[in-house]
């Protein structure tokens, strides 16, 4: 018998010839070989009469040493090796088989496909997965809009292509939408001000919000309390907290970060995708971090939130006749000077004599810091002196804004 000759049976196949030889030799009837072989009697009556017309290569299965239909070509294999690479580079699998269907010439292949490749190519998956610890989960908030998780999370977003940069972002309870978020120099007011007046005009107001304990968001109760506090006969709200109390909104505070859980799990999942998505770009600036973070978000939204218990959304309209500027602001009590000038940090306003009076020396008013850092001075529900903004740069962490301080500082 030549090489050509030869026939190679698997273990499968050497147990079929087996039964069938003892058939053939009538030590075992047609009906105990179907048993043996777990095959119907017809089934056997086929391969019995192939066996004795071909002997054992009638065994041996048709599409040995076939491609199957469905097989990844060794040129789609390489393209998938090389983008994982180089243009995706850092990508996890999961993420990695997404952004391949996203391109302008898609490349669809199932999560499993992308991730056998990559490992028989010895590539393997940046994201670490820990084993779970066992927690008791609190059940989602059953409409959209009823409890937004709102951090910041400081990263080496940049990986050190730019500076370090903190991401401040909410989560929605009942969904897990990430409804806006925006990359700030530090963790400051203004960036968690800039962050609620996205969400308030666009989605509306939510019920309540859920943070941790950080002096932007309540007062350090160990501070001593101010002669104005005394008077008044309850804390002064930090300037975050006093936004909330006008918004009617509902402020929750975490004992820990588990507690907030599920914002803690969304910065993990930032900190492997978003990185990604930012290194592909090359981003180097707070302001490309930006531009990257907004286009992410939708396709993050896409493929990770989910429908709410109830359809009816919880988030409430902005009242008729609210000017979101005077909400969205920093706002300091003063006294007018006698030079008819008040003073917020170094900068100094001028009053000019209004029609009602013609000074307004001793007088208690309010000076409201808009988020582009100019100034309004309101008597009542009047504003009577305007000054412009500095011009510093978005994000900027110089502005003169109190970001911690009470109305009253």
């Amino acid at each position: 018998m030549s090489d050509n000759d030869r026939v190679t049976l698997t273990k499968k196949e050497l147990k079929r010839l087996d039964v069938l030889s003892q058939v053939g030799a009538e030590r075992l009837t047609v009906p105990e070989a179907a048993q043996a072989l777990g095959l119907s009697q017809r089934q056997v009556q086929r391969l019995k009469a192939a066996h004795r017309e071909e002997g054992a290569a009638a065994l041996v299965h048709g599409n040995r040493g076939r491609s199957p239909k469905h097989a990844i070509g060794s040129e789609l294999r390489a393209q998938i090796i090389e983008l994982a690479r180089t243009t995706y580079f850092g990508f996890n699998y999961q993420h990695l088989s997404e952004a391949l269907a996203e391109r302008d010439e898609p490349i669809v292949l199932s999560h499993s496909s992308v991730r056998r490749i990559l490992q028989e190519e010895g590539i393997k998956s940046p994201r670490k997965r820990r084993a779970p610890k066992h927690r008791s989960r609190r059940e989602r908030r059953p409409q959209a809009g009823m409890l937004l998780q709102i951090d910041g999370s400081r990263h080496d977003w940049l990986e050190g292509r730019g500076p370090y940069l903190t991401l401040v972002g909410a989560i929605d309870d009942a969904t897990g939408e990430v409804p806006y978020g925006l990359f700030r120099c530090q963790e400051d007011a203004q960036g968690y001000f800039l962050l609620m007046r996205q969400i308030v005009t666009t989605k509306g107001i939510p019920l309540a919000v859920y943070s941790d304990k950080h002096g932007i968001f309540r007062r350090n109760l160990k501070e001593p309390e101010t002669i104005r506090e005394q008077l008044l006969g309850r804390r002064e709200p930090t300037q975050f907290g006093r936004l909330m109390e006008e918004l009617l909104i509902e402020v929750i505070f975490a004992d820990s970060p588990q507690a907030k859980g599920r914002i803690e799990r969304l910065w993990g999942t930032f900190q492997d995708r978003l990185v990604s998505e930012l290194r592909r770009e090359g981003s180097k600036t707070l302001v490309e971090a930006n531009a990257v973070l907004l286009a992410f978000l939708p396709r993050f939204n896409a493929h990770f939130a989910q429908p709410p218990a109830q359809t009816e959304s919880a988030y409430r309209a902005l009242p008729n006749g609210l000017d979101p500027q005077r909400v969205f602001c920093f706002k300091y009590h003063r006294t007018v000077a006698n030079d008819n000038t008040v003073t917020l940090e170094e900068r100094r306003v001028e009053i000019p004599a209004g029609t009602d009076r013609v000074s307004y020396a001793r007088a208690k008013v309010e000076v409201q810091e808009r988020l582009d850092g100019s100034l309004a001075v309101y008597h009542g529900e009047r504003q009577i002196a305007s000054a412009s903004a500095l011009g510093l740069p978005d994000g900027s962490s110089d502005l003169r804004l109190r970001r911690r301080h009470r109305v009253d500082s």
